[in-house]
This record gives C-alpha cells, sequence and structure tokens, in this order.
C-alpha cells in the first residue's frame, strides 16, 4: 500500500502527479511555484503556444483584468466559440419587417397623445432638441444593453437572456460590491417592471375613462363624472383579465392596431386643418417644467420591456443591431413621429393642450368624437396586454411557484388578476389626471430601466475584460448616463408628486369622492320622494328635502 494514499488516489484523476512520473512532477512543481493564475485559463497541455493570459507589467496590485494572447499573431486556429444566435430554437420567429411594425407599436401609444403637452411644458425649440436627444440616449442604452446581454450569451452558453437575468449574470462578472448585489438583481428590476406596468396600466385606465367622459359630457350632454365612468368600465377591465392566454385576445390586438392608425390619420387632420403658428408659443417653457417634460418623454419613447423579448424571437437577430438595423430604423421613424406630433400639436393647441391631445379635438362633432371612441376602445384592449406582463411578473416568479400543490391554485390566480385591476382602478380614481401619471411613472421606473441600469450592466459585463483605460473611459461615459438618469428619476418624480399633491390634494380628492356619493344617491333613490342631494359651499353631502317631504317632516 502506498505510503500517502490520498497523493494516489489524486493522481489517479490528475490531481497530482505520480512520483514515477517525473516529467508530470516537474510541471506540478512549475504550477504549484509560478504565479497564481485562473485555472480556467491554464492550458491542459503546456505547449507554448498555447493559450494563457498575458503578464502585464503595468498592471497595479489588485488588478484582475484579463488579458489574452491574440492567436491570429501567433498562427493559431481560432478556438471556436459559442454562438446564442445559432442556438435559438423559435417556434414561430418573426421577420425583420414584422419586428419593426411590434417595436412601433410598443412605442405609439397613449404617449405620443401627450407630447403636444410636453412641448408646452418645455416650449418647441427645447422640446424638439430635448426630445431628439432622449431619444438618441434611449437608442444608445438599448445598443449596450444587448451587446451586454450577447455578450453574457456566449460566456455562459445560453441561447438567449431575459433583462433580469442579464442584470443578475452582469452583476456577478463586476466587481466585488456589485457581486455582494448581484442575489438582489432580478428582484430590483422585477420591482421597477411591476410598478412600470401597473403604473402604464392607471395610465390606460384614466386615458378610457377621459376620453368617453368627453364624448358622453360633450356631445350627449350626460351629467357624469369620471369616476363614474372609471366605475362603469371596471367589470369589462376584470373580466378582459382573466383571459389566461393571450392568444385570445391576438383578434382584438389586431382590431386595436389597426383602429390606432386610423385614429392618427384623423388626429393629423385635425392638427393641419388650420395652420399651425408660432404666435403665443414659446421657444422656451419655464425651467421648472423641464421635468415634467422628461419623464413624459421617457415614458413615450421608452419600450425596454419589449427589446429582448423582440429581439430574442427574430429569425435574424442578427439584423437587429447595426448602422441600418431594426432597431436604428424603428427608433429614428419613433422620434421623428413624436417630435412631429408634439411640435404641431403645440403649435396648433399651445398651453391649452391637454394630457391626451384627443381632448382637444371638437366635442361637438361627430367625426372627432368616433376617434376617441375608437382610441378608447383600443387602449381598452391594451389594458389587458400590459397588465398581462404585470400579472406575469407577480404571479410566476414569487406567488404561482409558492402554490404548486395547492387544490385552490387558480382561484388564487384569478384572486391576484382581479387585485391588480382593482389597484391600477384604486390609483387613477385618486389621481385621474393623465398628463401626471405620464410623467411620474416615467420618470420613477423608465429613468432607471432606461437608462440608470444598462449602464451599469454594461460596466459590470466588460469590467475584467478591457484594458486600464478602456474601463476608465467606459466607467466615465457610463457615470454620466446614470447619474443623468438617477437626477431625473428624483428631480422627475419629485416634480410630479408635487404636481399631483397640488392638483389632488386632500380637499380635492374629498370633494371628488363626495360628489360621487352624491350623485349615486340621486340616482338609486327616487329624487321626488325625499329630495335632491348635493354639495352645499363646503363640499360636503346636504340634503334638499322637496316640499311634500318638508312638509310630512313637519
Amino acid at each position: 500500500m502506498p505510503k500517502n494514499i490520498l497523493a494516489e488516489m489524486g493522481s489517479q484523476v490528475g490531481l497530482t502527479p505520480r512520483q514515477a512520473n517525473k516529467k508530470e512532477a516537474e510541471e506540478w512543481s512549475r504550477r504549484q511555484s509560478g504565479p497564481m493564475i485562473n485555472p480556467s485559463f491554464e492550458p491542459d497541455d503546456f505547449l507554448p503556444q498555447s493559450l494563457s493570459p498575458v503578464k502585464d507589467e503595468k498592471k497595479r496590485p489588485g488588478d484582475k483584468s484579463i488579458f489574452l494572447v491574440n492567436m491570429n499573431e501567433k498562427n493559431i486556429p481560432e478556438v471556436e466559440e459559442y454562438e446564442p444566435y445559432d442556438n435559438r430554437v423559435v417556434d414561430h420567429p418573426t421577420t425583420n419587417m414584422e419586428t419593426f411594425l411590434h417595436l412601433m407599436k410598443g412605442s405609439l401609444g397613449t404617449g405620443i397623445l401627450a407630447m403636444p403637452k410636453a412641448f408646452s411644458n418645455a416650449g418647441y425649440v427645447v422640446g424638439t432638441v430635448g426630445t431628439i436627444v432622449i431619444g438618441v440616449l434611449c437608442t444608445y442604452c438599448i445598443h449596450i444593453l444587448i451587446d451586454s446581454c450577447y455578450v453574457l450569451c456566449k460566456r455562459r452558453k445560453v441561447p438567449s437572456m431575459s433583462y433580469t437575468a442579464a442584470a443578475e449574470a452582469a452583476l456577478l462578472e463586476g466587481p466585488d460590491w456589485c457581486k455582494a448585489c448581484a442575489p438582489y438583481a432580478a428582484h430590483v428590476v422585477n420591482a421597477f417592471l411591476l410598478v412600470y406596468q401597473i403604473g402604464t396600466c392607471c395610465v390606460y385606465v384614466v386615458f378610457v375613462s377621459e376620453n368617453i367622459y368627453f364624448v358622453l359630457t360633450k356631445h350627449f350632454g350626460i351629467d357624469i363624472t369620471v369616476i363614474q365612468v372609471m366605475a362603469c368600465i371596471l367589470l369589462p377591465l376584470i373580466l378582459i383579465n382573466w383571459v389566461r392566454d393571450l392568444k385570445y385576445l391576438a383578434p382584438l390586438s389586431a382590431i386595436a392596431n389597426a383602429v390606432t392608425i386610423v385614429s392618427f390619420g384623423i388626429i393629423c387632420y385635425y392638427i393641419f386643418r388650420e395652420m399651425p403658428t408660432l404666435d403665443g408659443k414659446v421657444p422656451a417653457g419655464k425651467l421648472a417644467n423641464f421635468p415634467l417634460f422628461f419623464g413624459t418623454v421617457l415614458f413615450a419613447l421608452e419600450a425596454i420591456g419589449v427589446i429582448l423579448p423582440l429581439e430574442n424571437e427574430m429569425k435574424t437577430p442578427r439584423d437587429f443591431v447595426g448602422k441600418f438595423g431594426v432597431l436604428n430604423c424603428s427608433m429614428v421613424s419613433i422620434i421623428l413621429l413624436y417630435v412631429g406630433m408634439g411640435l404641431f400639436g403645440y403649435l396648433q393647441y399651445g398651453d391649452a393642450a391637454e394630457g391626451s391631445i384627443t381632448l382637444n379635438l371638437p366635442g361637438e362633432q361627430i367625426l372627432a368624437n368616433v376617434v376617441q371612441c375608437l382610441l378608447a376602445f383600443a387602449i381598452f384592449i391594451t389594458h389587458g396586454l400590459a397588465c398581462y406582463v404585470a400579472i406575469d411578473i407577480l404571479w410566476n416568479e414569487y406567488i404561482g411557484i409558492r402554490l404548486l400543490n395547492s387544490k385552490h391554485r387558480l382561484l388564487w390566480e384569478y384572486f391576484i388578476r382581479t387585485t391588480i385591476v382593482l389597484m391600477t382602478f384604486g390609483i387613477a380614481a385618486a389621481v385621474p389626471a393623465l398628463e401626471l401619471f405620464i410623467s411620474l411613472f416615467g420618470a420613477l421606473c423608465l429613468s432607471a430601466l432606461g437608462l440608470a441600469f444598462p449602464a451599469l450592466i454594461q460596466s459590470c459585463t466588460y469590467w475584467y475584460y478591457v484594458s486600464r483605460s478602456e474601463r476608465i473611459r467606459m466607467i466615465v461615459k457610463n457615470a454620466i448616463v446614470v447619474v443623468f438618469g438617477a437626477l431625473g428619476l428624483v428631480v422627475g418624480t419629485w416634480t410630479s408628486l408635487e404636481r399631483i399633491i397640488a392638483t389632488f390634494g386632500t380637499d380635492a380628492v374629498s370633494h371628488a369622492v363626495n360628489a360621487t356619493v352624491a350623485h349615486v344617491i340621486n340616482a338609486t333613490v327616487a329624487p321626488d320622494s325625499i329630495g335632491t342631494v348635493a354639495l352645499d359651499s363646503n363640499g360636503t353631502v346636504a340634503l334638499d328635502l322637496n316640499t311634500t317631504s318638508a312638509q310630512s317632516l313637519t
């Protein structure tokens, strides 16, 4: 029996050298005495031309950067690398044109209809330049996010990654303090995505309710409030969000897309029916209103939630990026559409521009009412699609996996779906202001998801894989983006909340609730039998007894 049985057993699996093999023992001794390097880059054979890290004499102590030998210079055949694009298996891949249309649809919605109001906060010159700058910055951040995901997929040998998976994987590749935060990255990204989707649903509830309210009051002369309209559409919203498979919403979504295109054409007709002028318009708005403009434009332009899914479903994903790729072509088109709608809408309606330009259309004309009803229907359908994302995050990531063995799992799912719809309804009823909602959620969520997080992901992805000078340039560049996004988040959120509190303070909310209660009582109780419920000068509910009731009480 050998004296060192552990050494003998280790030699059989290549952990320690056999004593009889002098050459192998020498190599083992050399490994132990030499500088410690990353074992993943240590070659199995010890040929001089093997791939191994290059010792950089200029590196400072503690620098963990990795420099690889340029194999082309040593006339060595390249090692075959994992190619994520070639390993993707998609059941129904989309073409470049289909991806372009999907991206356009994901970016065109309530946001573009709010652009005239955004320009009224910034002015026509600052608004135009600011929209272009923010659009270019958003496009850049999408590019670095796509590139980082591709690099991470190659390293981990996976065909694709979601946003949350990319954030966690990138932090694991970064410096030590980022690695400590990696386990929480997915939860942070999911939290922002969840808040963003719920906020988007709130915007949709307000949009649908305000447009229906506009038609009912202006065209039909019905005495009703926005909150009452919200209450009327609450049950249909719950029912459409009970649909568990999106394929059943696909036909309605196709109709909504066609309706949206036709409605935009009619809105352009009203904008250019009379030539827009510069009279009464300012080139630059007040500085205090710029955060509202920033949040609105960011909400309108960013489609960060659909970027990675669309790229992952492409038939030719290499065509998504590039100078004339799908991403650049779609973003240029989107920026031009947003600048055009915001600029000419502001020049036409000026400071009277509403949170949705549909509310500026003449309420007495049938064509304008048709546009408002059509867009209300289209956004109503889109609410089901946007809420589906929030339900998917909350149910599949956190709640559903804990109820796998529950007999009432399906009932719990419907409960979660209903709760999310009720949440969006409650927030929208408390703050029925479209422009403030759009600015709030644009600044709160998309400053992080669309700007700060992609810059952080790229920095961590390449932290140890670039030279020191390249790393410094990358850190400076991405730090500017992160600071810009953080300022937009803090200042934009603060300004929006400040306007919401000023507009819908405690007195305003109490007055709206009391008005709703009075209207409901008048509708359910016969007025002739008792009297009329109304609000007094202080905004509280008061009972105005009719003559018969007063005499009977006497």
